[in-house]
């Protein structure tokens, strides 16, 4: 996707450590315009799935993931990092965050991600995969179909389409990061 590749080489930023930001334009501060095209390619690549579930993990991945919604008019849900005293029949599992080195818990309610769903995961960014394969633990708790996941940007020499690769799921992403190396963006 053209439009998102020239937006991150004049917008990006780069940080040591393999770090990109783009929270001027994705997931702080949004172009909606922008976040509106990245939909309609998701919408394109994904063309013939069947689909009944848009899933996403909070915070970053909720934009696009609410524009792909909108444009086939389906439910949009979304993992919690935080579990709601208030949620019942919850579906939980554990996802360290590369950009936090952290660890976290996420969680969805099982009356909104159930057996039977056909499932397409939208997120910001993939980096080493984990919340893809945390997702893909929640969608399996479920007794759902993942049938893709769709990511805005994908480092690519942090390998998290190799690991998606081994449970054989459709992958695509919209911008590819070669390198970061010296702080210079090289998009593929």
């Amino acid at each position: 996707m053209e439009a998102l590749k020239q937006r991150i080489l004049r917008d990006g930023k780069c940080f040591e450590g393999g770090i990109l930001k783009v929270d001027n334009f994705i997931n702080h501060q949004m172009d909606p315009i922008l976040m509106k095209s990245i939909a309609v390619e998701f919408v394109r690549r994904f063309a013939g799935t069947k689909i009944n579930k848009i899933l996403t993990i909070e915070a970053s991945g909720i934009a696009p993931a609410i524009m792909v919604g909108y444009l086939l008019e389906l439910p949009v849900v979304f993992a919690k990092k935080k579990k709601p005293s208030t949620m019942e029949n919850m579906l939980s599992t554990t996802v360290y965050s590369f950009t936090k080195d952290r660890t976290y818990d996420v969680c969805v309610c099982g009356d909104y991600l159930k057996e039977g769903d056909k499932v397409l995961f939208i997120d910001d960014f993939l980096a080493n995969g984990n919340a893809a394969k945390g997702i893909i633990d929640l969608v399996n708790q479920a007794g759902a179909e993942l049938v893709g996941m769709g990511f805005i940007i994908e480092k690519e020499f942090q390998h998290g389409r190799e690991e998606l690769r081994t449970y054989g799921i459709h992958v695509e992403s919209l911008a590819i990061i070669e390198s970061l190396d010296n702080c210079e963006i090289k998009i593929k």
